[in-house]
C-alpha cells in the first residue's frame, strides 16, 4: 500500500520571502505568523519577508523555518493532502511532530526559539565548527575521526554527504585527514557553532526545562526521529529525544532508508529550498518527490495526491 511522507527542512534552507506569498493568499497561514509575532514578541513577517542581518543567525532562524513551514503546511493539510508518517532535519523534527500530533503549532515555535538561542550562546563563537564532507562513505569517515578527539560525524545527510562537528581545531584536523584518504571535497560551514555534537550536551540539559513546559499529546501518526532513525508512537519518549538531538548526530540518510524500506513512497518536502529532495535523489531516486516552497506547488502537489 502507498504511504505519503511529509518532510521538513533544517536550517540552511531559510531565505528572505519564504512564505510571504501564502501569508497574502491564505487566512489561515497569516495566523501562523501573526500568532508566532505575538507569542515570541518578533516582527516574523519582517524576518521571514524582508531581507535582513537577523534571518541567518541560529536564534532567529530556528523559529522563522519552523512557523513558514507549519504555515505551507496548514495550506496543504486544507487542500486535502495529508500525510501517514512524518520527519524533519533537525529543527525540522518540531514540525514533524507538530504535524504527527504530538506538540502544538504554538509549543513547537516557542521551543525551537528557546533552541535556537541556547544552541548559538552554549558554546562561545570560535570555539567549535562544522564542515561537509563529500564524496566520501559515511564508515571510511567514521574510521577517519577514530583518534581525533573532540570531531564528530553531526549529519548523515545522503551517500556521499556528511557532515562533521566539533571543536575547531578538532574539525581542522579532521578535514586534513579526511581530505588525505580520499574525500573529495571538505568544506568549512558558516555556523555559529558545533551543532549535534556532545559539546551541546549543556543546551540540551537547559531546552529540558523548556520542554517540561510543552503540553505533549497522543500522536495521531508516527514521526522518525532523528536521534534513532527509527518511528516513535509513544509520545512520552519525545521530551528525551529532543533533548538528546541537539547533541546527536542526525541520522536523516538513515530515517529515510527506514521510511522506504516501510512502504513510503512519496515524499512531500514542506518549506524553503529543495535540499532535503536533493538528498532523497541520491538515496533512492525511484521514489517520487513532490516539494511545497510556494502557493503554486499547493496546486499541483494537490492535483497529484488527492
Amino acid at each position: 500500500m502507498s504511504k505519503t511522507a511529509f518532510i521538513f527542512p533544517g536550517q540552511g534552507s531559510q531565505k528572505a520571502g519564504m512564505g510571504k506569498d501564502f501569508y497574502e493568499r491564505y487566512p489561515k497561514a497569516a495566523e501562523i505568523y501573526d500568532m508566532a509575532s505575538d507569542f515570541l514578541k518578533l516582527d516574523m513577517k519582517a524576518l521571514c519577508f524582508e531581507e535582513n542581518d537577523k534571518l541567518d543567525l541560529t536564534e532567529y532562524t530556528q523559529a522563522a523555518l519552523v512557523t513558514t513551514c507549519l504555515a505551507m503546511e496548514r495550506v496543504l493539510a486544507d487542500a486535502g493532502v495529508k500525510a501517514d508518517i512524518t520527519a524533519g532535519l533537525s529543527l525540522g523534527e518540531y514540525c514533524a511532530i507538530h504535524v504527527a500530533g504530538g506538540m502544538s503549532a504554538a509549543d513547537a515555535i516557542r521551543t525551537v526559539r528557546e533552541r535556537g538561542i541556547l544552541m548559538q550562546d552554549t558554546v562561545p563563537a570560535g570555539e567549535g565548527g562544522m564542515a561537509a564532507v563529500l564524496g566520501m562513505d559515511a564508515a571510511a569517515i567514521e574510521e577517519g575521526l577514530q583518534g581525533i578527539e573532540g570531531a564528530w560525524i553531526a549529519n548523515y545527510n545522503c551517500p556521499g554527504q556528511i557532515v562533521i562537528t566539533g571543536q575547531k581545531a578538532a574539525v581542522d584536523q579532521a578535514a586534513e585527514v579526511l581530505r588525505e584518504k580520499g574525500a573529495r571535497r571538505v568544506l568549512p560551514l558558516n555556523v555559529s557553532g558545533p551543532f549535534h555534537s556532545p559539546m551541546l550536551e549543556p543546551a540540551g540539559e537547559k531546552l529540558l526545562e523548556t520542554l517540561n513546559q510543552v503540553e505533549f499529546t497522543s500522536l495521531q501518526i508516527p514521526y522518525v526521529t532523528n536521534v534513532t532513525a527509527e518511528p516513535v508512537t509513544d509520545i512520552r519518549q519525545t521530551k528525551d529525544l529532543l533533548k538528546r538531538q541537539v547533541y546527536s548526530s542526525v541520522r536523516w540518510q538513515q530515517s529515510m532508508e527506514y521510511m522506504l524500506a516501510n512502504g513510503v513512497d512519496t515524499f512531500v518536502e514542506i518549506g524553503p529550498g529543495k535540499t532535503l529532495t536533493g538528498f532523497l535523489r541520491k538515496i533512492d531516486r525511484s521514489a517520487a518527490v513532490y516539494q511545497v516552497g510556494c502557493c503554486e506547488d499547493i496546486e499541483k502537489v494537490a492535483a497529484a495526491l488527492v
